[in-house]
Order: structure tokens, then sequence, then C-alpha cells
């Protein structure tokens, strides 16, 4: 199948190919109940060594520069209590921690999770974390930018792989929160 956006060798409906997933995509995936059939996400097999935007981009497709999204994991903190949080905003923006994020969780203080508690707790790879198969408990930010275009490339849960999401599909996930201005330029 040839995938909607980039320049990639093939495409695969995400759910017939669950063992190059880890085992919280692959059971998110199995469960998929949103109004996006889950076959209409697609799994592309993508070299780690191209992981670093600029270099990946230059090798997949220069369309996706402004067609993918990072999920990164925050942890707001108020009083002794902590909450971890996805966000999902375009790669071409930030994620604003200390504004939208800090108000959005009712923080005192939020910043990015250490790289071991975001791994540890997602059950994903650094690199690859995708909002797909986060804890049921997580809010997942996502910024609206993300959820108008028609396909994003996010992680997989793996550096190896990537999915191709509809975007509406991000704001049917569980615990998810669509937030204007959550990406900044």
């Amino acid at each position: 199948m040839r995938a909607p956006i980039g320049d990639f060798d093939h495409a695969t409906p995400a759910p017939d190919c669950l063992d190059e997933l880890t085992s919280p995509v692959a059971d998110a995936l199995r469960r998929w109940t949103g109004s996006v059939p889950a076959g209409e996400i697609l799994y592309v097999e993508t070299d780690p060594r191209w992981a670093d935007t600029a270099v990946f981009v230059e090798h997949y497709g220069r369309d996706l520069l402004e067609r993918s999204a990072n999920c990164v994991v925050v942890a707001g903190k108020r009083g002794g209590e902590a909450t971890l949080a996805a966000c999902v905003a375009l790669s071409t923006t930030r994620v604003d921690v200390n504004g939208a994020v800090r108000r959005q969780l009712g923080a005192r203080k939020a910043s990015f999770a250490p790289m071991d508690m975001a791994t540890g707790e997602s059950g994903m790879e650094y690199g690859g974390i995708t909002p797909i198969g986060l804890p049921g408990a997580w809010p997942v930010l996502v910024d609206s930018a993300v959820v108008d275009l028609p396909y994003v490339l996010v992680g997989s849960g793996r550096r190896r792989g990537k999915l191709l999401v509809p975007g509406k599909a991000f704001a049917e996930l569980p615990g998810a929160v669509v937030l204007e201005g959550l990406g900044v330029a």
C-alpha cells in the first residue's frame, strides 16, 4: 500500500503488523473503538539512524516536516503529587510546558519527565513514544493543529517504525484534550 504522506516504500495497516509494535500500542489497536477505523492507522518501517528530524525528512520526504508530530511526556507537580501527561504537537513547534500544559494540569510546576520515567511508565522506547497505548490515567494533550491534518506521522512505540494517523483520531484517544496553542513556534 502507498503511504498517504512521505516517501515510504510500503505502508501497512497497523492492525496487520502488531508484532512490529510494543505491547501497549498493539493492545490499544486491538481494542480500538474510535470513529476512524483502526485499519486507517498505518505502520511504516523506518531506519533509526535517520531519526533526527532534518535527516528524516531529507530521506523520507520533505512534506513530512509540516505533517509530523512529537509526543513528549511531561510531569506536572502540585504539592507532593506528580501527574504524568503526554503532549502531542507538530514537530515544527515546541510544547508550551510552562504555560498551556501547567494550566491544563492545574500544576504549580511542569517539566519534561525524565527519560527513564517516560519509558518505564509508558512501556515504549525513548524517541518512539506515541500517544496510542499510553496508560489510561494519563491526560493526552493534543495541539489543535495536529487534529486538523488529514494524516500525521508520529512514533510507533519503538525507534524503528512510525505510525501515520488520521489527525482527527488523536482527539478520540483515551484522556485526549485538544488545546489551541499547545505547540508554539
